[in-house]
């Protein structure tokens, strides 16, 4: 779905941007170019700026701002990095921006509980910068350094989804400011609970739309003994798909597995300089003890030679493991730059791991007979994949084409059981297709908002129309 620019706003109400600039002086900004760039999209969307943003430094900054744009009836959307891809963060009725990436302390790291809070702007990569001394490690990895509060809010997951998880399964208790201003805490500490509504899990995933997410607790895992990275190229795309499959089967702990088809590899060659054989090719890594990460090996060593894989190269020193990991963090401005000028067009869907395999090779025929260039890549051990279009921005007609790939993909994923969206979010882009996957439930969420935000003021327009 391409979405139009938006008309023409009148300009914040006078007495709301003096509220405003009388609370947060220079912390609130009302300039083209800081609007601009919180209206912008890492994908396909056209740009829809909000009228203001202002950078919350507390949560009593974000209280006050939510009190002010709710008095004022101001739409308000919060902004972490601007990483996500559904058009997530994008002021489709303007309003308010509040950016929360200057909160970004580590609060707390509880080393004997393995869990650790943090403001929302954390970013993961900072994080483990600071986590590593104590033998520590926080796992979920989208690729992009996104703030910890946007990964919650989008439920993402990532490249170690497979062992580790995704957000839902990471986070213990948020931190929220909802609509009316009140600051509440959904959890405790505690690694499991059976007291009340599981209101953490309801505000992971809600996209902002129920409310702002200031501080996220977090449980993290010591860091393993092992890491060892491989990469193998297979003659098919079906025996690499089954390799995975039969792994998953067989019960090996796979920390990462992830898949690049032949385009893919050529695009990230280009784009990282590296020197990959330009086939269907599987990104490993395995973490455990020594003996444990041997065993591993050795049964995907032979479960590959089986399914026509190669040879396993390794990456066994850090900086070596950092550079194919980076590799596959930037494949997605490697395929969208396939050609110069183009623009992204990411989607994925997530089926159950018995039919991936038919899942990616339909996917995959239906790009071959595209004129629009397009890679094939995912977390396949949890049967999650994105299709990454590179299109001409002079050649409308494009658009429309990858739009009806994209729905026949949806379709196939939800013909199979699965869903249009394993880690993106719905944002703007899937919104369709989410009552197609759920039905009568979008009607409890379309309540549960309405409830909450009976202005429908908190990212309006978001996931599903009220």
């Amino acid at each position: 779905m391409h979405h139009a620019p938006i008309a023409t706003r009148p300009p914040l109400d006078r007495a709301f941007s003096d509220a405003m600039s009388e609370r947060f002086g220079f912390h609130f900004h009302l300039s083209e170019n800081i609007r601009a760039q919180h209206g912008a999209s890492e994908a396909h969307f056209e740009s829809m700026p909000p009228d203001g943003v202002v950078f919350a430094q507390s949560t009593d900054d974000v209280v006050a701002a939510v009190k002010l744009c709710v008095a004022h009836g101001v739409p308000i959307v919060p902004y972490g990095a601007g990483t996500s891809i559904e058009g997530n963060t994008l002021a489709v009725r303007g309003g308010v921006s509040i950016d929360l990436s200057h909160m970004n302390a580590v609060v707390a790291v509880n080393v004997e509980d393995f869990d650790c809070t943090v403001q929302a702007g954390c970013r993961r990569e900072e994080l483990n910068l600071h986590l590593r001394d104590q033998g520590l490690f926080f796992p979920i990895d989208p690729g992009a350094n996104a703030t910890i509060g946007g990964m919650a809010a989008t439920r993402a997951s990532g490249t170690n989804a497979v062992r580790y998880g995704t957000m839902r399964e990471a986070v213990l208790n948020l931190t929220v400011v909802t609509p009316d201003g009140t600051v509440i805490r959904t959890a405790r500490r505690a690694r499991k609970s059976a007291a009340g509504y599981d209101l953490t899990r309801l505000y992971v995933g809600s996209e902002g739309t129920l409310g702002i997410i200031t501080e996220v607790t977090l449980r993290l895992h010591p860091i393993p003994e092992t890491i060892s990275s491989a990469v193998c190229g297979f003659e098919t795309i079906q025996g690499a798909v089954d390799t995975v499959v039969q792994a998953i089967q067989l019960g090996v702990p796979l920390a990462r597995v992830e898949f690049l088809d032949a385009m893919q590899i050529r695009a990230v060659n280009a784009w990282s300089k590296l020197d990959l054989a330009e086939v269907t090719t599987l990104f490993f890594e395995f973490h455990g003890s020594e003996r444990g990460v041997a065993e591993q090996v050795e049964t995907v060593e032979m479960l590959a030679a089986a399914n026509g894989g190669g040879d396993f190269a390794w990456s066994n020193l850090p900086e070596e493991r950092a550079k194919l990991w980076k590799a596959r963090h930037e494949a997605y401005y490697a395929a969208v730059n396939v050609r110069a000028g183009a623009v992204g067009w990411s989607t994925d869907v997530c089926v159950p791991i018995s039919r991936l395999p038919d899942c990616i090779l339909a996917t995959r025929a239906d790009l071959d007979a595209s004129s629009v260039p397009a890679t094939i890549l995912g977390h396949v051990g949890d049967g999650n994949f994105h299709v990454i279009f590179s299109i001409d921005p002079n050649r409308p007609e494009e658009m429309a084409e990858v739009a009806a790939i994209n729905a026949r993909l949806v379709r196939r994923a939800l013909d199979m059981d699965g869903t249009c969206t394993g880690e993106h979010g719905i944002g703007l882009g899937k919104q369709d297709w989410l009552v197609e996957e759920l039905g009568d439930a979008v009607d409890i969420m379309r309540t549960l908002k309405r409830a909450l935000d009976p202005q429908d003021l908190f990212n309006p327009g978001k996931i599903f129309a009220l």
